[in-house]
């Protein structure tokens, strides 16, 4: 592969998104930067990947959650770049509060956002990385997804991400034999640090795991730049958690 690898952001105009563009750019990637609402802050995603190394990053609009907009997406990026190698669904709104108050419109949001963002996203991906034979692909859950660990007060957005995660391995045993992969990343006590790196988030955001310290935007884009590698190949429908140990659901 002489050209650098192409990978999309969804949902990147801040927080853990915005720190998985910006390390992907500074190990090689073109990134494609998708935001929703503010252009402001997504300019200042791209300025930070292009401080990090200077190439063709570019910021893209689109409610992902819109399955229209997320297929319109993927096929402008595409059309830019020529192909897309890496996707990266890390869109997706929250929803804090106990089941007999989360309105039916809440629910909704949480399902479109998070699963419906991801499916449509990954079915736009798909027809161009099966016909290139390489692709990489990473989902978000949250801790304790997999095992579907009970959450209080996160009903609604514990579900979507529950099924986000059983999308994406049904998916990645589907694709795996076209060089395509599939996987979970699931953050531990991290969102409180999520714009800080390790030793301010170590400092300065009270921990809740074994470690001793608090996650940062840093562990999660490691694993995601591990999951998206040429080399990783060969790991495929696997939730990997950046939770430094912690047991329990969690998002604060």
């Amino acid at each position: 592969m002489n050209e650098p690898r192409v990978a999309l952001v969804t949902g990147a105009a801040s927080g853990l998104a915005r720190g998985i563009c910006v390390d992907l750019a500074e190990h090689g990637y073109r990134v494609a930067i998708d935001y929703r609402r503010s252009e402001a802050a997504a300019r200042e995603t791209l300025a930070r990947c292009r401080t990090a190394r200077d190439d063709d990053h570019r910021i893209f609009q689109a409610d992902v959650s819109d399955p229209r907009q997320a297929a319109d997406l993927v096929r402008e990026v595409q059309r830019h770049y020529d192909r897309l190698d890496v996707l990266v669904n890390a869109a997706g709104d929250i929803v804090v509060k106990p089941f007999v108050r989360t309105t039916l419109q809440q629910y909704r949001e949480m399902v479109e956002g998070n699963l419906t963002s991801a499916f449509a996203c990954t079915h736009a991906a798909l027809p161009g990385m099966i016909e290139r034979r390489f692709g990489r692909i990473v989902c978000f859950g949250m801790n304790g997804s997999t095992r579907t660990l009970a959450a209080r007060n996160m009903s609604a957005y514990a579900a979507a991400k529950a099924a986000v995660v059983e999308l994406a391995k049904c998916v990645a045993i589907e694709v795996a034999k076209y060089n395509v992969t599939c996987n979970v990343v699931e953050p531990g006590d991290i969102r409180e640090g999520k714009d800080l790196d390790r030793e301010a988030a170590a400092r300065l955001v009270k921990r809740k795991n074994p470690t001793g310290h608090a996650g940062s935007w840093q562990d999660i884009a490691y694993a995601v730049r591990t999951l998206v590698a040429d080399e990783a190949g060969y790991i495929n429908a696997q939730t990997l958690s950046v939770n430094g140990g912690l047991q329990e659901a969690y998002e604060g």
